[in-house]
């Protein structure tokens, strides 16, 4: 499910990124109103898919080699952990993979700590947030991610922060990028809790908060005819060019401006 959480942490931060009014922020701005948006949704797209680094196989395990394999094995180890020390009679043995960090208690506990630490650091906390966020989503969603952040986030940038040298240019962009940093990595993890409850194998989302049956760790699943396989057709054929389209609609402007493309294309077939 890689690149379908990755989107889908994609287009919830264009859905959440309206909703507490990065676009508005932007208005304010000489460039489009997206352009606050585009960072913001690239971000989430990677946290999106950091809870899948406690599997030792992950796209994200593999990222960056040795760095990203010690974090794997660190979360594995917590998670290990945690599971031993809380697991009810009825938990199944293991509590590495789809545990700790598929709950919503971590993805509030790691968005608090990235805020915590880039307003401790400063620059070099936020660079640092900000690089494993958008490599890990474009591992999954390739440069165009990249392309989305840096775009967004230089047309975004006040006025008075324009025309400077390089270093206070990207310093300002990273200060633009702390305010909602934290957030961003907080929604990304929840996103990806939320899409891997919608599968056969379920989620334990609201650990510790809903013991059932003997089970601490609960995993939250929808009705049988609902859930789905991870990698089959239905997610491939269905659920990533649906998530797609509503990344499309989500952007402020977008789908008028390509009706007014079509319209102006068919015009000029008719003419011709």
């Amino acid at each position: 499910m890689g690149r379908t959480h990755a989107l889908t942490g994609a287009l919830a931060g264009l859905l959440v990124g309206r909703l507490i009014g990065l676009d508005t922020q932007a208005a304010q701005q000489p460039g489009p109103s997206w352009a606050a948006l585009g960072p913001f949704a690239a971000v989430t797209a990677g946290y999106a898919l950091l809870p899948d680094l406690d599997h030792p196989s992950s796209s994200g395990t593999r990222l960056l080699g040795p760095l990203t394999g010690w974090l794997s094995r660190g979360l594995r180890a917590a998670s290990r952990w945690v599971y031993e020390r809380t697991k009810g009679p009825a938990d199944e043995p293991g509590g590495q993979h789809r545990h700790l960090t598929h709950t919503l208690v971590f993805a509030a506990a790691l968005g608090g700590l990235c805020a915590a630490t880039t307003t401790a650091w400063g620059p070099w906390a936020v660079a640092a947030w900000l690089t494993l966020g958008l490599l890990l989503a474009a591992d999954r969603l390739g440069p165009a991610v990249l392309l989305a952040y840096g775009v967004g986030a230089g047309l975004s940038l006040p006025l008075t922060s324009r025309g400077q040298p390089d270093g206070q240019a990207v310093l300002a962009m990273l200060d633009a990028s702390s305010g909602w940093l934290g957030l961003a990595v907080a929604l990304g993890c929840l996103v990806h809790c939320l899409g891997d409850a919608l599968t056969e194998s379920g989620c334990p989302l609201l650990w510790p908060f809903l013991p059932i049956r003997g089970e601490t760790w609960y995993e939250i699943r929808p009705p049988r005819w609902l859930r789905f396989r991870t990698g089959q057709r239905f997610e491939q054929l269905v659920m990533f060019p649906a998530v797609a389209l509503g990344c499309v609609a989500a952007i402020p402007g977008l789908l008028p401006q390509l009706g007014g493309l079509a319209a102006h294309l068919s015009a000029g077939g008719a003419l011709g």
